[in-house]
């Protein structure tokens, strides 16, 4: 890939950027998305007030949002000028307060130019994505698409960009459970890819905890390199127990729901969410087990609740109340480095 001078290098949606340029790093975050309930809720549950899933996401009605972020549907909507505004706003925010880059993981309706216009105003570096989400939110056109057209897509925009901007990743790649075919078809293509470009990779698993082990399988036989992979919301999908052995694969584990401090969680009723102080107790439990150069965090802000200007705790919420947490548990300068660095950088850097 003839893209830099420089035998290393990390793609950003203006360019290439060396690999120490890259600073503290949000490795899983929305800026610029649609998205629709059937991504996130199959079914729906019915409440007295299901009728302001309908109605725009107000400051008055947020007690009803908070609840049901994912079946409000003006709450996934990221596309108007007043959120846009906004997500500009905090992005300046972020790097006020010492956040240098971000990995924006949308992979349906993307928008890098846009992506491009939130780095130039804001000095933050953001990493853009291809690939595919969960099958929901596609076609029958592109799910019929074979394993060889996926790749090819990907690669294509991998090397020529879309209009000029190259993505840096590929994913969030989604995956339900079980695992659907066009799904399926698109971990082969990435894995096939990834092992030809040796590009970074971000998968989005199924609501299960077979389903992070299901896709490293599939994976891995197809090519997939688990050292340049992250497999995201580990915290929604495993247990204590589960996460160690996982962790043994070599992968990189993401907890990136940080922010969401409230059990209640309606696209899996058969799960609780955990807070943040248990996030951070699963995070000291791998760190312990020797895998704290294999942990990065991210918040997965893909709500408008979520952000400052509607109440939520927006993208520094890491920067300014996590890591003092984690400090005063225990967790050390030099591991939150590593997490909210090194690692990131390991990940995103591509060799040449």
């Amino acid at each position: 890939m003839n893209t830099s001078t420089h035998q290393s290098y990390i793609q950003t949606v203006l360019g290439p950027i060396k690999p120490d340029q890259l600073g503290f790093t949000l490795c899983h975050e929305h800026l610029y998305h649609k998205a629709y309930t059937r991504y996130f809720v199959p079914k729906p549950l019915e409440n007295k007030y299901s009728h302001l899933n309908s109605t725009p996401v107000t400051i008055e009605n947020l007690w009803h949002t908070v609840y049901h972020p994912h079946t409000h549907e003006d709450n996934l909507d990221l596309t108007s000028t007043a959120v846009q505004n906004a997500i500009g706003d905090e992005l300046k925010f972020f790097k006020r307060n010492g956040g240098s880059s971000m990995v924006e993981v949308t992979t349906f309706g993307t928008d890098l130019a846009k992506l491009a216009e939130f780095s130039r105003k804001s000095g933050v570096n953001i990493i853009g994505s291809t690939g595919f989400y969960v099958h929901q939110a596609f076609s029958e056109s592109i799910r019929s698409k074979s394993i060889e057209n996926l790749y090819e897509t990907m690669k294509n925009e991998l090397i020529s960009g879309v209009n000029g901007i190259r993505p840096g990743v590929i994913g969030e790649l989604g995956s339900c459970w079980p695992i659907d075919s066009f799904e399926k078809n698109v971990l082969i293509a990435a894995a096939q890819l990834q092992n030809e470009l040796r590009v970074p990779v971000i998968i989005h698993p199924g609501r299960h905890s077979e389903a992070p082990f299901e896709i490293i399988r599939i994976y891995t036989e197809a090519g997939g390199i688990v050292s340049k992979t992250i497999m995201s919301h580990l915290e929604r999908t495993l247990d204590i127990e589960q996460l160690i052995e996982f962790a043994h694969t070599g992968v990189i584990c993401e907890f990136d729901l940080f922010g969401t401090e409230i059990s209640y969680y309606e696209a899996a009723s058969h799960f609780d969410m955990p807070n943040d102080a248990t996030r951070i107790r699963l995070i000291q439990k791998l760190i312990n087990e020797g895998y704290d150069d294999h942990i990065t965090i991210s918040h997965d802000i893909h709500t408008k609740h979520r952000l400052m200007k509607w109440s939520g705790h927006g993208f520094s919420h890491i920067l300014l109340n996590v890591i003092p947490k984690m400090i005063s548990r225990g967790i050390n300068v030099k591991q939150i480095d590593q997490m909210m660095i090194k690692t990131p950088c390991r990940w995103l850097t591509i060799n040449i």
